[in-house]
């Protein structure tokens, strides 16, 4: 199905950034996007905070989902939405005491493989109903049920968009569930298999150039693409 999108929500580390920066070449194309009028909307697993030091360009963005889908921000106003509540003070300190190199946002505490199974266990232990995602390596925990998609539906619900007319990127394994709901799913070059096997296109360059070249196709076309399972790259 051919229908118009009217924005883009793209994943942060290796897609939009590549080693955790976006080159000038992704901003420009990100300034030509915005142009057209079209919205961004950043979906990442980094905290708020984190984000904001290491891309400074978040004014770009009109709507940022941050710590997995826990946290929303809208740049223009520095509107904070939390859609959960953190985890107990107990799950941070016993996993401290156990040794597990932590971080711990608002809601999200991440740490990093393979401190996986101290985090399973300290769960267990303590009777809490979080749920464990993956990321290359990064380990998160957020609850039962926060994930990219519910923190990109509730901030589209918000800017009075459906998931139906956004596009989305992404590469890793926690960008399946928001690529899932998007009206249109992109795999970068650079993703995992098991993303490019579900996604409707891959782009063929990595991180920030495949966003350059989605951009430009989009612009091209009038935003339009076909949404269909075809692995191919978009034209």
């Amino acid at each position: 199905m051919i229908r118009p999108y009217l924005a883009l929500a793209t994943d942060y580390d290796g897609t939009l950034a590549h080693h955790g920066v976006v080159s000038a070449e992704t901003l420009g194309a990100v300034e030509r996007l915005r142009a057209s009028g079209k919205k961004l909307v950043l979906v990442t697993g980094r905290e708020l905070e984190e984000l904001k030091a290491v891309f400074p360009q978040i004014g770009m963005c009109d709507l940022v989902v941050a710590e997995n889908g826990a946290l929303l921000y809208w740049p223009k106003t520095e509107r904070v939405k939390l859609l959960a509540e953190p985890p107990p003070e107990k799950f941070v300190q016993e996993l401290r005491e156990r040794g597990v190199p932590i971080a711990a946002g608002r809601v999200i505490v991440a740490t990093i493989e393979p401190h996986e199974n101290e985090v399973l266990q300290t769960i267990k232990a303590l009777g809490l109903e979080l749920e464990v995602i993956f990321n290359k390596g990064a380990v998160m925990v957020l609850p039962t049920g926060v994930n990219k998609a519910t923190g990109l539906r509730a901030g589209l619900s918000i800017l009075g968009l459906s998931t139906r007319h956004v596009i989305g990127v992404g590469d890793a394994e926690n960008d399946h569930a928001f690529l899932r709901i998007c009206g249109c799913g992109i795999a970068v070059a650079n993703a995992l298999p098991t993303l490019k096997e579900r996604a409707d296109f891959i782009t063929q360059r990595s991180n920030g150039e495949g966003v350059i070249d989605l951009i430009d196709q989009l612009l091209a076309n009038n935003f339009e693409l076909r949404s269909a399972r075809t692995n191919s790259a978009p034209s």
